[in-house]
């Protein structure tokens, strides 16, 4: 069986629109199982049995684990970065503290359409280059929804909030990865309305 170090080639890109159906379906199968086993229990084995396709077709496109998870990952966090863009029109002209209401329900809802985001985020083996990269992008889409209200948060402010609140974001990610934590939706509202009241208060 292969090895599922991270050293592993990148994974190969499907060439024909059948490839691209089976990867397609290779990654659904893998939300499925990182989300309901988390990534270090999730195994390759049933991963592919979950898609109804064998471990060398698997492996064909994901040599590694860490690989599909990076796949995974990296569709995801471009799905958040597109949720964000998307924002834009809606929060133009609004205030500020309009932000943390649309922001935090909209979030509410991609985790629930991305469940895998959770068990993936916080991966120790993430390329830090590329954790960053990640994290410099989502921040500079806050920036501009902040600097887009009216009254505008001033750049350097907007600036400093954008890391507040995407690690705000990544709070909330913690929380709901809390299976057993009862009351987890009071406790995301406080956290909504401890940014809208600061936002309010500018």
């Amino acid at each position: 069986m292969p090895s599922q170090k991270s050293s592993a080639v990148e994974p190969r890109a499907p060439q024909r629109e059948r490839g691209r159906a089976r990867v397609a379906a290779l990654l659904a199968a893998a939300t499925a199982v990182f989300a309901e086993k988390g990534y270090d229990a999730a195994t390759m084995t049933e991963i592919a049995a979950r898609a109804g396709a064998s471990i060398g077709s698997l492996y064909q496109f994901f040599s590694t684990k860490e690989l599909l998870a990076e796949a995974l990952h990296a569709a995801n966090a471009d799905a958040l970065t597109a949720l964000l863009e998307a924002l834009a029109p809606r929060l133009a002209g609004k205030p500020p503290e309009a932000l943390a209401e649309v922001l935090f329900g909209e979030f509410s809802g991609f985790l629930a359409e991305h469940p895998a985001f959770v068990a993936l985020a916080d991966r120790r083996s993430i390329d830090p280059k590329r954790k960053k990269a990640t994290r410099q992008k989502l921040r500079g889409e806050i920036v501009k929804l902040l600097t887009a209200t009216k009254p505008p948060v001033a750049r350097p402010q907007a600036q400093a909030l954008a890391i507040v609140i995407l690690h705000l974001l990544r709070v909330a990610v913690a929380i709901e990865g809390e299976a057993d934590l009862e009351g987890r939706g009071a406790v995301l509202d406080e956290i909504r309305l401890m940014l809208k009241h600061h936002l309010a208060g500018r």
